[in-house]
């Protein structure tokens, strides 16, 4: 499979290490709207073509696959460029800015039967099964009570700190806490409440969020721009918990009991970088002609974002061009 990158900063590098090493995929294309930049990285990576414009990129027939790795405020226009001319999309988290956007896009998508999925990697992770099995095993009894943290020294980041990006923690990396909770409780959440600290410029640097399931279940979730932390996420039940080693890309699992005795543990397995999982599952859904990964359904995407704008509301971000 021949894939394009559109952006060429850090996370089109981290695909571009990825992608280079797998037999099934093949660095083709990059594009930026710098054509040096776009040839400096083709030339770094091993990329075929290198182009000056992504609507040049998206006009090439080999390209089979479009990872869209731009700020989020700009994945709804790139998503839409690539649709248009019939390239499937791995577009990166956080989807869009809004579900207004998401829905838009997906709708399209449908429309145009071109296939589309969120690059939200910890959504196809091998760990994030195992994790479903400690769960349905019983080890820990009933899972009553979810606490999820994300964080890195990032405030000072064009992405993060510039309302026209789209940017704020809750995108960037609230996204991750909010997923871990999800694929373990399900979104049938009955209550949500969240508190932020916002800069001069309007967007959240610290964000916490508390979830409510209407049988009685909780989650607590924290991201912060301007700390490190553990990236833990512990699942708790009434027989004893479940340790994630950074739900970023899960370092590890491990079980206690009630005494806090540590009952199991389970590596995590040998990997690339962890985003060949997402490329792999788009690689299957096409070769099977679907138009979304069951791995992150196109029903998921919308809903998280729903929450993602909730949360939002709560906190009082608002984006320049949603005014």
């Amino acid at each position: 499979m021949k894939m394009g990158i559109i952006g060429a900063g850090a996370i089109a590098s981290c695909m571009a290490r990825t992608i280079g090493p797998m037999q099934e995929v093949e660095a083709y294309a990059i594009a930026s709207r710098n054509l040096e930049k776009a040839r400096s990285f083709a030339d770094e990576y091993g990329f075929e073509k290198a182009y000056g414009s992504y609507e040049e990129m998206v006009a090439d027939p080999e390209v089979e696959l479009v990872y869209i790795a731009t700020p989020h405020s700009h994945h709804y226009e790139h998503m839409k460029l690539c649709i248009e001319h019939g390239k499937p999309v791995l577009c990166e988290k956080a989807f869009t800015q809004n579900a207004a956007q998401a829905r838009e896009i997906l709708a399209l998508a449908e429309e145009k039967k071109v296939f589309v999925t969120e690059a939200i990697w910890t959504r196809y992770m091998p760990m994030r099964w195992k994790l479903d099995e400690i769960l349905a095993s019983g080890v820990i009894g009933e899972p009553l009570s979810i606490s999820a943290t994300l964080s890195y020294v990032i405030s000072q980041n064009e992405r993060i700190y510039r309302p026209e990006l789209a940017g704020g923690i809750l995108l960037d990396c609230g996204v991750y806490p909010i997923n871990f909770a999800s694929m373990v409780f399900g979104d049938d959440f009955s209550d949500v409440k969240a508190t932020a600290l916002l800069n001069d410029l309007g967007v959240d640097m610290s964000t916490n969020i508390a979830l409510t399931w209407p049988d009685g279940k909780t989650a607590y979730l924290h991201a912060d721009a301007r700390v490190a932390d553990d990236r833990q996420g512990i699942v708790r039940g009434s027989k004893g918990y479940v340790v994630c080693k950074n739900i970023n890309n899960c370092e590890g699992l491990e079980v206690y009991d009630t005494n806090h005795q540590l009952v199991a543990s389970y590596e995590t397995p040998a990997q690339i970088t962890g985003y060949e999982y997402e490329v792999l599952s788009c690689m299957k859904a096409l070769q099977e002609g679907a138009l979304e990964c069951p791995e992150m359904p196109h029903s998921e995407t919308i809903r998280i974002m729903e929450l993602m704008d909730r949360i939002r509301e709560q906190i009082g971000v608002v984006y320049p061009n949603e005014r």
